[in-house]
């Protein structure tokens, strides 16, 4: 575990918990400060993004194209996707909610970011804002999906009932997004995991 000066007792054990997980954890207060660490941690690799507003926002595509080779279907859209994703030797993604005790909580409309999260690359690369901490796994839950599924639903342009009011009603439209719900307990076994903290609102 890696952390700053001013990291307060409350995310000291935070991190801890999830060190006890079998996670790596670090923790940062700028968005440019993980930023800057990322292109020294990876190089040469061959990397790949899921969907992820808060990686959008740091600019670690950017930063890690320049001495690795980078895929992302979001700035570029294939038919081989899966295939692309498939040959990663590291994977980057974010989270909907992380809780204190150490879980981390996804909901996935195609599986793509769980799949690969938990069986796939060499190591995975979770990067999250503060706004995704949550007290305990039923809370990281709820925010999963009433908070960070109706605001991506919106996002997308979706018609379904939680981008109405905010809230899931579990619904049976088309265009639902909330198809598989992943909850890493421990560090999947076959994949190295690293979670980093940014101490800013980054992603929903």
């Amino acid at each position: 575990m890696k952390g700053v000066e001013s990291m307060d007792a409350s995310m000291e054990k935070t991190l801890k918990n999830f060190e006890s997980h079998g996670i790596k954890a670090r923790y940062f207060e700028t968005g440019e400060q993980a930023r800057q660490a990322i292109v020294q941690a990876v190089q040469g690799k061959k990397v790949a993004f899921g969907g992820s507003v808060t990686l959008q926002q740091l600019g670690f595509y950017e930063a890690l194209e320049q001495n690795n080779s980078v895929f992302w279907h979001w700035v570029t859209p294939t038919e081989k996707r899966r295939e692309r994703e498939k040959e990663c030797e590291v994977f980057f993604t974010s989270a909907n909610a992380l809780s204190r005790t150490g879980e981390i909580v996804n909901i996935d409309g195609t599986g793509n970011r769980v799949t690969m999260a938990a069986y796939g690359p060499e190591k995975v690369y979770y990067i999250c804002g503060v706004n995704k901490l949550c007290p305990d796994i039923t809370s990281a839950i709820d925010r999963a999906r009433n908070v960070a599924a109706p605001q991506n639903a919106k996002r997308l342009g979706l018609d379904t009932p939680c981008v109405k009011d905010g809230v899931c009603h579990n619904c049976q439209s088309p265009q639902r997004i909330c198809n598989v719900m992943d909850i890493t307990l421990r560090r999947p076994g076959a994949v190295e995991v690293e979670l980093w903290i940014i101490q800013e609102e980054l992603g929903y």
